[in-house]
């Protein structure tokens, strides 16, 4: 969801110009230390609970060895993640409502493929609010082999009231991502009044899979609300993720401390620019990634312990950044 245009040109930029450098001397080390935290989480989601779903959100490159499509696959990492999700591939890469260049759907689809091909589900959200926008988005999505959402806001803050019937809309049991043909990415409930609402909204609705918060107004959705929600309205069952951001430290989140507020810790960055109160994190410090899994206090054993199918994980183009 937080996008900075800027950041495809960036990364062409270093391609063309070979650049390959870091603190230690190796540009790709930044690619590989997010791949490493990705591969950490899914080890440890999975071995509590083994059909744990682990979807990371851009940062397409990670598929591939050399982090573009002349690479060979990247196995450890295409085999620790079950689906890609990405946004803005047909719609939205530079203007919400605006087909996204040919040139940048190229370079993300041939990255998409080389997980798509290694077997992982490839989750499109397309920005668009014009019906007929909407209507192609789904269309090349599916020629595609993609599943896709047409969201009307950038801020995922709404159920969509087009199309009238769900893309592909089925009242089957959904227990595994090869068995999802649509979803729901509704990060942002500050439209509802009330848990009770939000819930009510959702399982009136025939969705394969919801993204959403483990929190709502900062309270946490219980196992008992989780499991609500995975209640289509025609009777069949929806997969729910929870969305967690790892790329970015958020102080509206439980985790932040009062104090980082003057005195920040070794590893927390500059505010993101975009998006107010999201802080660049080195993803690669053991504190940080305490604090996202690992032990029972951390952000992945709340969402496990609520009963979440899985998790959708958020900012893995952080290594841009430090690139």
């Amino acid at each position: 969801m937080k996008k900075n245009i800027y950041l495809f040109i960036a990364l062409i930029a270093l391609i063309s110009c070979g650049e390959d450098e870091d603190d230690s001397g190796n540009n790709s080390e930044y690619k590989e230390r997010m791949r490493e935290f990705v591969i950490g989480i899914s080890n440890y989601a999975k071995a509590i609970e083994p059909s744990f779903i682990i979807i990371p959100q851009n940062g397409i490159e990670l598929v591939s060895e050399t982090g573009d499509d002349s690479g060979e696959p990247h196995t450890p990492y295409l085999n620790a993640i079950d689906a890609n999700g990405q946004e803005d591939l047909f719609y939205g890469y530079d203007n919400d409502d605006q087909a996204t260049p040919s040139s940048a759907n190229k370079y993300l689809t041939d990255l998409l493929n080389i997980s798509k091909n290694a077997n992982n589900i490839i989750l499109v959200t397309d920005y668009c609010s014009t019906h007929s926008k909407m209507d192609d988005s789904y269309l090349k999505n599916k020629n595609a082999g993609y599943v896709s959402f047409a969201a009307n806001q950038r801020d995922l803050n709404n159920i969509p009231n087009y199309p009238a019937t769900i893309h592909q809309e089925n009242n089957a049991t959904i227990t595994s991502m090869s068995q999802v043909k649509n979803f729901l990415y509704l990060l942002d409930p500050s439209n509802f009044p009330d848990k009770n609402s939000f819930i009510s909204a959702i399982t009136a609705t025939n969705y394969d899979l919801l993204i959403m918060d483990l929190f709502f107004d900062n309270e946490e959705f219980t196992l008992s609300e989780i499991n609500q929600l995975k209640n289509k309205a025609n009777g069949g069952k929806r997969l729910v993720i929870s969305y967690m951001s790892i790329g970015e430290a958020e102080d509206y989140r439980y985790y932040w401390q009062q104090s980082w507020d003057t005195s920040k810790p070794s590893w927390l960055d500059t505010e993101n620019p975009d998006w107010e109160g999201n802080y660049k994190v080195q993803y690669w410090n053991s504190d940080w990634q305490s604090i996202i899994y690992g032990n029972n206090n951390s952000y992945l054993y709340k969402i496990l312990n609520a009963g979440f199918d899985g998790v959708y994980l958020d900012i893995i183009d952080a290594f841009e950044y430090y690139e």
